[in-house]
């Protein structure tokens, strides 16, 4: 952690709705005049899309069905956390982009499924990662160390499911029985990788819809903001307003002493209300350190 360089993380599964917490963020960064560094955890894939289908024929061939990019061996996380440690003494270090579809590939310039060149983060104030390892602790990494603010996302895991599914299928152009594969394969590192990163972070959301999803490969539409309920867990509640925010969030209950919980379609408000002050604080932080 570094007063003067903050990072904040966000981590999430894939599909968990990482990239809408991102966008959030990005409006309170405007609004507030910070400018902040980002990158992305899809750039520190150890394979690029080629790669990875070969070393996962070779893993299958090892009698291994289950590698995936929720494994750490599948990902530069020692590289990535050199990063985290090189922001946070001297506010620099170097990102790349994964460029995953058509789209990505003519403003990256390079071709679906590989990696841009290595880049220097550009001037800021904070550090924003977005992926999957954010929090991630082995024998090897331990990046919750270096990073100042801590954020989960984790819808319940069949929502996840559809989300990843409707993403991979209208933006990736994967069918259903590829999505579908993928999706087993990652359960063993889903469940010894990602899942124990959301007791390392300071702050949770986790969406839960209303309606049945108890079939998610067959899912027609995605659960809607208003089919949803919002938990938000604090890890640490001293210092959280949580009368001002029953007031603000209408309809908004406490289910335990850390916890809120309001309707689904409050999920902007109450990210505004709930980390502008927190980023006012890092900034604070920051202007005493520098």
């Amino acid at each position: 952690m570094s007063h003067k360089h903050p990072i904040i993380a966000i981590t999430g599964s894939s599909g968990a709705g990482t990239t809408t917490v991102k966008d959030t963020f990005g409006k309170i960064f405007n609004r507030e005049g910070v400018t902040a560094a980002f990158i992305e955890g899809d750039a520190f894939h150890r394979y690029d899309r080629a790669g990875m289908k070969a070393k996962v024929a070779e893993e299958e061939k090892k009698g291994n069905e289950h590698f995936s990019h929720f494994n750490p061996e599948a990902n530069e996380l020692e590289i990535l956390e050199a990063v985290f440690e090189e922001y946070g003494r001297k506010g620099k270090g170097k990102t790349r982009h994964y460029v995953h579809d058509d789209k990505e590939a003519e403003v990256f310039g390079s071709a679906p499924g590989t990696f841009t060149d290595w880049e220097d983060l550009p001037e800021s104030d904070l550090l924003f990662y977005e992926g999957l390892h954010g929090c991630i602790k082995t024998g090897k990494v331990d990046l919750p160390k270096h990073v100042d603010l801590k954020i989960g996302v984790v819808p319940v895991i069949n929502l996840e499911w559809i989300q990843k599914i409707h993403r991979d299928k209208s933006l990736r152009g994967y069918s259903t029985e590829a999505v579908t594969e993928t999706i087993l394969r990652r359960m063993p590192d889903y469940a010894r990788y990602i899942c124990p990163q959301f007791s390392e972070t300071n702050i949770n959301f986790q969406r839960i819809p209303t309606v049945d999803t108890s079939n998610p490969f067959v899912a027609r539409w995605i659960p809607t903001p208003s089919e949803s309920m919002l938990v938000i867990r604090f890890a640490n509640p001293r210092g959280i307003d949580f009368p001002y925010l029953l007031s603000m969030l209408d309809g908004a209950f406490m289910s335990r002493a850390n916890s809120i919980v309001c309707a689904g379609e409050k999920l902007d408000l109450a990210m505004q209300l709930i980390f502008t002050p927190l980023i006012h604080k890092l900034m604070d932080l920051k202007r005493r350190a520098s």
